[in-house]
């Protein structure tokens, strides 16, 4: 009973104190808004640029044989390799004044002799000439052609046992070359058939894919997130030794006066963040029923109420009033750079992609995205709630020991 008295006391008295700064409170609220936007605007900018052109890749044949005709019109007719990779056979004269030009990056050439050394077991290989003023598409281009390499490698291993095992039956040559053409065409078709010469994996990059509402959905996120640093640090104030010895004579906890501060916060910035979004979503044009809403509203609480915790968590660590909103500072931007609000984690190290999930900040922007962009009709709010009860508890601890501390 006398927790919520308390809790009550401390809500009130924190309203109080908000209600005395109403003329800078719209700034406080507005600022943000400002800064975000004109960052995003930059970024959007970019997003939205045209693509640049693909590279473009020369296929000279040299050999001239059936079977090098056969993989150079394959590729040709395909046109592509991957997404952004063009192939096209050409002659040698004009794959050199190609690159030349800057018209390609690179150009694979099938030396002279390849069947033959194919046929005979010797080593072949695919030589490969870059242009020079395009350094980083040429090595992308010999990444490629090593793939292809060792597919031809394998298909040299089935063509020896059969040859072998042709010499040994006394075949004419003119039937044993039919046998081996055949048999590298059944191994071409069935290796590009089975696996491509490049593996793809779709992978949904939603910041290119729709630039606009993303980095529209990751500035109110961000906003939000400021929003909240802002008014919980306007709420934190330093109380003198006499005031903390008054207090504890009431019965009074550091832990009621961090909930009350922590609803206080919540409150406003709810009301705030309800406003924005509704503008936001008329904004982006995206049609979401109630139950969208709910989940959405639901999501942003529990972000934000393990958001808060860890503030509260550095003012219990840090009694210093500007190292605490140094370490408040620092946790925010860790926090917002972890969810991809400001980078997509598609563009985070392999190793950090991973680990990203583990955070609260991540989890709930990654819900906002599934929600609103791709249209989910559920949302898994399992982790946000076992994180929160982590929070919590960690949170009443440090509150135990810091009354224990100034005993």
């Amino acid at each position: 009973m006398h927790f919520i008295k308390h809790l009550l006391l401390f809500t009130k008295n924190n309203f109080m104190q908000l209600q005395r700064k109403w003329l800078s409170l719209p700034l406080l609220f507005i600022f943000p808004i400002v800064i975000v936007g004109l960052i995003v605007t930059i970024i959007v900018s970019f997003f939205t640029t045209e693509e640049n052109d693909p590279i473009q890749v020369g296929l000279v044949d040299l050999d001239q044989s059936s079977e090098t005709q056969l993989v150079v019109d394959l590729i040709d007719e395909a046109s592509q390799l991957g997404t952004f990779i063009h192939i096209g056979k050409m002659t040698e004269e004009k794959a050199i004044s190609s690159i030349k030009d800057d018209q390609l990056s690179a150009y694979i050439i099938f030396p002279e002799n390849f069947t033959a050394n194919l046929y005979k077991g010797n080593a072949v290989a695919l030589p490969i000439v870059g242009n020079p003023k395009k350094s980083t598409e040429s090595y992308l281009i010999k990444e490629l052609i090593e793939s292809v390499t060792r597919h031809i490698r394998s298909a040299q291993a089935n063509i020896l046992t059969i040859n072998s095992f042709a010499n040994e039956m006394t075949m004419d040559q003119e039937t044993q070359n039919d046998i081996l053409f055949e048999q590298f065409k059944d191994y071409l078709f069935y290796t590009i058939g089975r696996d491509k010469i490049i593996n793809d994996k779709e992978i949904q990059n939603s910041a290119t894919a729709s630039p606009i509402h993303y980095y529209g959905i990751a500035s109110w996120f961000i906003i939000v997130t400021i929003w909240l640093l802002s008014i919980y640090s306007f709420l934190v104030k330093e109380d003198t030794l006499r005031m903390r010895q008054r207090m504890k004579l009431y019965g009074v906890t550091a832990f009621q006066q961090v909930m009350a501060r922590m609803f206080v916060t919540l409150t406003t910035v709810g009301l705030f963040a309800i406003v924005s979004f509704f503008l936001l979503q008329k904004w982006l044009g995206v049609d979401l029923d109630v139950e969208d809403c709910l989940r959405i509203a639901i999501i942003i609480l529990l972000y934000s109420f393990a958001f808060l915790q860890g503030l509260a968590v550095i003012s219990f660590l840090i009694p210093s009033q500007k190292l605490r909103l140094l370490g408040h500072s620092i946790l925010t931007g860790v926090l917002l750079i972890l969810s991809g609000a400001i980078i997509p984690t598609l563009y985070f190290p392999a190793w950090l992609q991973d680990p990203t999930k583990y955070s609260y900040a991540n989890e709930g922007f990654h819900w906002l995205q599934e929600i609103i962009l791709h249209a989910r009709l559920y949302a898994d709010y399992l982790p946000l709630l076992l994180m929160n009860a982590v929070g919590i508890f960690i949170l009443i601890g440090l509150s135990l020991w810091k009354e224990r501390a100034q005993k």
